[in-house]
């Protein structure tokens, strides 16, 4: 494993790769999908021994339980060997106090006493404005670190880069957390935000880096841009950690193969390990991607479950599937689908949480149009 320094933190080193806790592998159970325990225990513990030594989570991942299982996981000394981060609910809290309780409550089901890294979670200028500042969610980061509940203080983003700008500067951050991977250097913080916010001396933690699995499995004429010498993940995860300003890259991993190959990836990485010519094909790559990516999903599943019970992701990337595989392909999935796109009772809820900002009811509208 490589290791990186996270910003200007003092003997803190992390690993290239970090575990994102967010797409745990699963199985059926009653009829839902819950995390497959014993398998998710086993590869996070794997990747730990083979050095991955940062493991994310969050509050909403799976449900709930993705930081229950993540505590299982760092139970019998794992829990010494790595730093965990875990992140905030900011749009549940209600109050100030609230802070407070759903910290405890984390901590409970994470079995730990301290979290290591602790995240306000997917900020953008209205939340920072109508929650952090108007409950003082400073304060409280501040209050729970000096009673050594966590110990660095950090939030995740995705806005545009002027708020990621204005909340750099707002306080001394220790790190952040941010969207980026070679479609998504003009998008969200983008690598004005990346090379701003290490200037200012903050630890990069890099989410999405294959844009929900799209960029790990792309279409023929995307993959076509690469040599065959490399996979493509291997690609868009190389053009990450050749970036000084990255100190390290969260992937959500739900197969013990995806485990495997990420950690032979990260041992192979290094700043400024791609040639010029190999930063055009980026080029060229995210130029064909922003012109067949109808809708810009990643997958987060952040809109689920839907009330409608439609499968929005699901639905996104079927109808993405026009400008790859033809109308006829796209309309034949999305005939399979049980509850389509005109089930959408426009009630927003999903768009309120979208990541990407989204409008999906009115997407929905669309794919109602063209694949119905």
């Amino acid at each position: 494993m490589q290791y990186r320094k996270f910003g200007t933190m003092e003997g803190v080193e992390v690993s290239a790769l970090g575990f994102g806790c967010m797409r745990l592998p699963v199985i059926s159970k009653d009829g839902k999908d819950v995390i497959d325990e014993e398998r998710a225990v086993a590869m996070i513990r794997h990747a730990i021994d083979e050095g991955v030594n940062y493991i994310d989570t969050a509050y909403p991942y799976h449900e709930g339980q993705s930081e229950v299982l993540v505590g299982k996981a760092l139970k019998d000394g794992y829990r010494e060997k790595v730093y965990l981060a875990t992140k905030c609910p900011v749009w549940l809290l209600k109050n100030q106090e609230d802070f407070d309780r759903y910290l405890d409550e984390q901590l409970e089901k994470l079995g730990v006493e301290t979290i290591d890294f602790y995240l306000l979670h997917a900020l953008g200028r209205d939340r920072f404005e109508q929650t952090v500042k108007k409950f003082d969610l400073i304060s409280c980061m501040e209050r729970a670190k000096a009673a050594g509940k966590i110990r660095h203080i950090g939030f995740s983003f995705h806005d545009d880069l002027d708020a990621f700008k204005e909340i750099v500067d707002f306080y001394d951050w220790d790190f952040c957390q941010i969207q980026y991977n070679y479609v998504d250097t003009e998008h969200q913080a983008g690598t004005a935000g990346l090379e701003y916010a290490a200037k200012k001396g903050l630890g990069v933690v890099i989410m999405e880096p294959l844009r929900g699995g799209k960029l790990a499995v792309p279409a023929p004429h995307l993959a076509e841009v690469f040599p065959k010498e490399k996979k493509p993940v291997e690609w868009a995860l190389d053009f990450l950690w050749n970036r000084p300003e990255v100190s390290l890259v969260l992937s959500g991993m739900s197969t013990e193969e995806q485990v495997e190959d990420n950690l032979a990836y990260a041992s192979r990485s290094q700043i400024g390990m791609l040639k010029e010519e190999q930063q055009e094909m980026y080029d060229r790559a995210r130029e064909i991607f922003n012109t067949m990516a109808l809708v810009k999903c990643t997958r987060c599943e952040y809109c689920m479950p839907c009330p409608s019970g439609i499968n929005i992701p699901e639905i996104f990337s079927i109808y993405n599937k026009v400008a790859t595989d033809g109308k006829n392909k796209a309309k034949e999935l999305y005939s399979q689908q049980e509850t389509k796109a005109d089930a959408c009772v426009r009630c927003r809820r999903c768009e309120k949480v979208c990541p990407q900002h989204i409008g999906i009811s009115t997407v929905m509208l669309e794919i109602q149009e063209e694949l119905q």
